[in-house]
């Protein structure tokens, strides 16, 4: 018997995970910058996550921001 395979993911497929990155920094009363600057990582990065254009996160820059914002991925990163 055949065995089916799923058709591969197209990566222009909307995903529906949202990124409430902008509301946790206000909650914070942290701007971006500073937020990257205690991170590690550039500015650009963190806005391309920001602005939901991240194709990807690392778990250790999650991490690193979750630790600095004492938050949890959910309070960032939602499924709609």
């Amino acid at each position: 018997m055949a065995r089916r395979t799923a058709p591969a993911p197209d990566d222009d497929e909307p995903h529906g995970v949202t990124v409430h990155l902008d509301e946790v920094l206000a909650d914070r009363g942290m701007t971006l910058t500073e937020l990257a600057e205690r991170v590690g990582v550039t500015v650009v990065n963190l806005s391309v996550l920001k602005n939901g254009r991240a194709k990807a996160v690392r778990f250790s820059t999650l991490t690193k921001v979750c630790r600095v914002l004492d938050c949890q991925p959910g309070d960032i990163l939602r499924v709609d």
